[in-house]
């Protein structure tokens, strides 16, 4: 992060004559691996393009997207704190984008503002490209947050047989029980909810879970959102837990780990929603290798 200096952190289209140019928005933004992610996928594809950082003040979101849109930006990728201002700020919204009620993507088409969500399918393509079953799979998502809401939907396609949605407060993961039991049913797939301390009692948890997310805040301290109790309940050797913080092994992955289960970093999360943006953004047609990349990051 040291290497990063300020004027790393504010990305200026008009400064690139004759380069389409996009950049990854946040606060804070300067430890982001998009720009990394984004060049090796260029160089894969023989893209010219250049990507940067976007460093904004809180509540100043609209009037640097419109900024960067108006000196000639391409498209903008969207981290925290900025996914509601981005849904906000878009003209049009994909329909993932409205059923995860945030937005990653930004790009422009026909003069308008697009606003999309491929944080979803990212998670989704990593657990399956690390030879996870969903199909079929009891899967429990532990948060209620906009990181939880915006996988529900991509989860559910994927048919498990049921997905339990575990938060501190039941009253939030009820709601978002309510906002996508239409989906699950369409999907044949059990819906439920509860508190993170039910997970404690055997009537709720009367067998582990072959799918676990963390989507939960937690891991960047040191804590789980599992207490020992539960985390006996919900794990057994078969399971997977899945943490989408990346680059540390958190509590949440220990727990996971003294039950005998399998566990995975959120990385390949990263990766594999930006590759769905670099495609957005650059056409479908173009070849990228999102497992290649990741490996590199890895190493």
């Amino acid at each position: 992060m040291n290497s990063i200096h300020t004027h790393d952190l504010h990305t200026d289209p008009s400064q690139f004559p004759g380069v389409d140019v996009y950049a990854v928005v946040g606060n804070p933004i300067a430890h982001s691996k998009s720009p990394a992610i984004h060049q090796r996928f260029a160089k894969q594809s023989k893209q010219v393009m250049h990507y940067g950082r976007l460093q904004v003040e809180l509540g100043g979101f609209a009037q640097a997207a419109k900024t960067f849109f108006g000196a000639g930006g391409k498209g903008l990728n969207v981290t925290v704190p900025f996914k509601l201002d981005a849904q906000s700020f878009a003209d049009v919204l994909s329909p993932r984008a409205e059923l995860a009620g945030a937005v990653n993507t930004l790009y422009l088409h026909n003069g308008k503002v697009c606003g999309d969500n491929t944080d979803g399918a990212g998670l989704v393509r990593d657990i399956l490209a690390q030879g996870v079953r969903i199909k079929g799979a009891r899967v429990l998502l532990l948060g209620a947050g906009g990181a939880a809401r915006g996988v529900i939907g991509p989860l559910l396609e994927q048919l498990p047989q049921q997905l339990v949605i575990a938060n501190r407060s039941n009253a939030k993961a009820q709601e978002l029980v309510a906002l996508f039991t239409e989906k699950a049913q369409a999907h044949h797939v059990g819906i439920a909810s509860c508190d993170l301390l039910a997970l404690e009692d055997s009537a709720m948890t009367p067998q582990a879970f072959d799918l676990v997310i963390n989507a939960t805040a937690a891991g960047l301290g040191d804590e789980s959102p599992l207490t020992k109790v539960a985390a006996a309940r919900v794990f057994v050797p078969s399971s997977f837990a899945y943490e989408m913080v990346y680059g540390k092994t958190t509590a949440f992955m220990q727990q996971a780990l003294h039950q005998g289960a399998r566990v995975s970093d959120g990385l390949g999360m990263l990766v594999e929603q930006a590759a769905d943006a670099f495609l957005i953004w650059r056409g479908p047609d173009v070849s990228i290798d999102p497992r290649a990349v990741l490996l590199e990051l890895r190493r």
